[in-house]
């Protein structure tokens, strides 16, 4: 499985229930609200051989709301041992 987050910006008065739209759509691994540029922070975990790209496109843009995403690709988890 490849990690990788989504950044969003929701349109005004939405973050909760865009929110909730990923979460009842059981696409993602965690969803946070955030404080700053963006909303909400949202962690998906995809097939090694699924495209990241195609996946944001068509699975996760298409949710009502949201008015603008930034994906961070990630390449190594650190932790201890």
């Amino acid at each position: 499985m490849v990690p990788f987050f989504v950044q969003f910006k929701c349109k005004l008065g939405q973050s909760y229930a865009v929110a909730n739209a990923i979460a009842e759509a059981e696409i993602a691994s965690e969803i946070y609200s955030t404080a700053g540029d963006y909303d909400l922070l949202v962690k998906f975990y995809v097939d090694n051989d699924t495209d990241i790209g195609h996946f944001v496109n068509e699975r996760v843009q298409t949710i009502p709301g949201i008015q603008d995403t930034h994906t961070i690709i990630t390449f190594k988890a650190f932790g201890p041992g």
